[in-house]
């Protein structure tokens, strides 16, 4: 499994957990807590995210080309991770349907690139192994979180929860950050590859004399 499989795995799996926190309780809260809360408003909560996700994710992957996976990736999952903060200042309910749609906003800049990348860096003959391990990780911990969410509520109030929950998917956020090196390293390798004189100016001066030599047509003579 090489370093894009494992940060990407990673990072899901931290902000699985922040997001696996709240699941079990936010019902509860919107509908004892908040102005206009009711099981109503839960069930357009979850509609309006995933019909925003839908349309945002169709036309985002539509938009943006694999050299704009990373940025999407980053700026999606910024977006997602917000969404936490947001329901701890919300006092109605149509804040809560700001949030959702923010979240299926991130959503859709987000998982497009995501399963992009992840697809592209599966080792040949292990993909169902690799996703294996991400699904048991990032399940695993959001199932796990999820009891721990109900318990951090009950002793330590909805605040609290919510904050730790958006810290934790924080955490997932900053980990993406290290995909960037990454995903330069790849795009210079395509880069010498298929334009080895273009790319020399990348290289130090020892390796571009070596990279130009290396490539450099042979010379054919007639005869005669």
């Amino acid at each position: 499994m090489n370093k894009t499989l494992k940060l990407l795995i990673a990072s899901d799996t931290f902000v699985f957990l922040g997001f696996g926190l709240i699941a079990p309780i936010l019902a509860i809260y919107i509908k004892d807590n908040i102005v206009g809360g009711s099981l109503a408003a839960v069930g357009l909560m979850s509609t309006i995210f995933l019909i925003s996700k839908t349309i945002f994710q169709l036309f985002f992957s539509r938009l943006f080309g694999p050299k704009h996976r990373f940025y999407m990736v980053c700026i999606g999952t910024f977006l997602i991770i917000c969404v936490p903060f947001i329901y701890v200042f919300s006092t109605r309910v149509w804040h809560f349907y700001i949030a959702q749609l923010i979240y299926g906003l991130g959503g859709g800049l987000a998982y497009p690139a995501w399963f992009s990348l992840f697809a592209t860096h599966l080792t040949k003959g292990k993909q169902a192994f690799e996703w294996s391990i991400y699904s048991g990780l990032v399940g695993g911990g959001a199932g796990v979180s999820a009891y721990f969410g109900s318990i951090l509520a009950t002793n330590l109030g909805f605040t609290v929860t919510f904050f730790v929950a958006g810290i934790l998917a924080l955490t997932g956020m900053i980990i993406l950050l290290g995909l960037e090196k990454d995903n330069l390293k790849i795009i210079l390798q395509k880069e010498m590859f298929l334009n080895p004189r273009k790319s020399k100016t990348l290289l130090n001066p020892k390796k571009e004399i070596f990279f130009v030599n290396k490539h450099k047509p042979k010379q054919v003579h007639g005869i005669g």
